[in-house]
């Protein structure tokens, strides 16, 4: 039950950080302002509630396995290697954050921006709940699951 009440603070914190990009930040970070929303990757899911379905496990199992890989291993791995530097944790936050959002957009865009608040976020509720991976795995699969119900 604590585990489902800190993934609902995770969305939480991931929505309002998100709007506080789109709001303030990114017209003056990016003056193309084109969107790239990603969902030309899923084309074909539009209107396709049983291709959806076929999909969908394999979307948590995903969710899952990247923060297995992002934050309980690369954000572990980084706070290790800079351990001898003064706030070797916040470094590590920050570095696999950014990585997390350059491996879901390949460039700096509002897209890398976004996802990278994203990892920012889960990285700092993973240290601040003691490592605790299963609140971001269930926040993950969530965000992961409306992103492809808003791509329906």
């Amino acid at each position: 039950m604590k585990s489902l009440g800190v993934a609902v603070i995770v969305l939480v914190g991931t929505v309002i950080s998100i709007m506080i990009f789109e709001i303030f930040l990114r017209d003056l970070l990016f003056t193309n302002t084109e969107s790239v929303s990603g969902t030309e990757r899923f084309s074909e899911l539009k209107g396709n509630i049983p291709y959806f379905f076929s999909i969908i496990f394999f979307v948590w199992i995903e969710s899952f396995l990247e923060e297995l890989q992002d934050r309980g291993f690369s954000l572990n791995r980084f706070d290790s290697l800079f351990s001898k530097i003064p706030l070797s944790t916040v470094l590590a936050v920050l570095s696999q954050a950014a990585i997390f959002g350059f491996r879901h957009s390949y460039d700096f865009s509002p897209r890398s921006i976004t996802t990278g608040l994203v990892g920012l976020v889960f990285g700092t509720v993973y240290v601040l709940t003691g490592r605790n991976l299963w609140p971001l795995i269930i926040a993950h699969i969530i965000l992961n699951t409306m992103s492809m119900i808003d791509r329906l």
